[in-house]
Parts: structure tokens; sequence; C-alpha cells
């Protein structure tokens, strides 16, 4: 069995403390969406890119509410989010036209979730050899466009 290391992705998910704000509370009540870059705003979930993206396009859907579990989570905020992930998955194949995507979510820390405390789910476009050397090599991501670029872009699919 081979593995595959990824010290860049620790750094970045070992850096929030325990005190620390939750990132899409904070994100989800201020009133600055496109600097927080949150793409649309439903009744129950936001719709955001995320910051440290594995690909072009990678964004999250993310319930207002603070819970860490799906059985903590109203029905009503779960099918919108899987209704937002359908939209997602739309605005993405007609803006980027990937050859498939990832749709997941991580429960809990030994899960991988970055952020424990906030279910959110993870929509990502997803091409044809775009983990290379770079990424498992170098511990670097090539991401073809700036993430302003990106949200301008989805920002009009959305609207």
């Amino acid at each position: 069995m081979d593995y595959v290391w990824s010290p860049w992705r620790y750094r970045y998910i070992s850096q929030a403390g325990p005190g620390d704000e939750c990132i899409f509370c904070v994100a989800a009540a201020g009133a600055r969406d496109e600097e927080n870059y949150i793409l649309h705003r439903a009744k129950l979930n936001f719709v955001i890119l995320n910051r440290y993206p594995y690909t072009n396009g990678h964004l999250m859907i993310a319930p207002y509410e603070h819970v860490a579990t799906l059985e903590q989570a109203a029905e009503e905020t779960l099918t919108e989010m899987m209704l937002l992930a359908r939209r997602a998955e739309g605005s993405l194949r007609e803006i980027y036209r990937p050859r498939g995507l990832n749709l997941g979510m991580n429960l809990g820390e030994c899960a991988g979730a970055g952020v424990a405390g906030h279910i959110h789910m993870h929509v990502l476009p997803r091409w044809s050899g775009d983990a290379n050397f770079m990424t498992v090599v170098g511990e670097t991501r090539v991401l073809p466009e700036e993430l302003a670029t990106t949200y301008q872009k989805l920002r009009q699919a959305w609207r």
C-alpha cells in the first residue's frame, strides 16, 4: 500500500484553536459577502467558496445554524442543502465543464473536518490530472485562476 502525505493540509486544519470563532458563523453573520466569498444565501443554508480550494470552483454549502452533526440539523435544512448541491452541480458544470464532481462531508475532527463543529458539504469540480506531482510531492496546489475571479464567475451563475 502506498501512502500520500499532505502536510500543507495538516498545517491548515491545525491552525484553529479550541477558542477560535467558527469561520462559517462569522462569514454568515457578516454583511461582506464578496469579501467572505459567499455566493448565495438561501433560507437555511449559504454557499461559500473554499479559501483553500483543491480545485477551481471548490465551494461549500453550510447551514446558518451551528450544528456538528446531521442528526442535530433540521430535516428542512438538510433538504435545502441537497437542493443547493444540485444547483451547485449545474453551475459548476456550466462554467467549468468538469469531467466529474466530488460531493462530501467530513463529520468530526477524526474524519478530517477542518471545522468540526459546523457541518458543511464540499462540492468540487474534477478533471483528469488535477492532482499531480505538484500537489503530492511539491506540497503546492496549482490553480489557473485567482479566487476573486472564481467568485465573480460563480456569483453570476447563482443570481
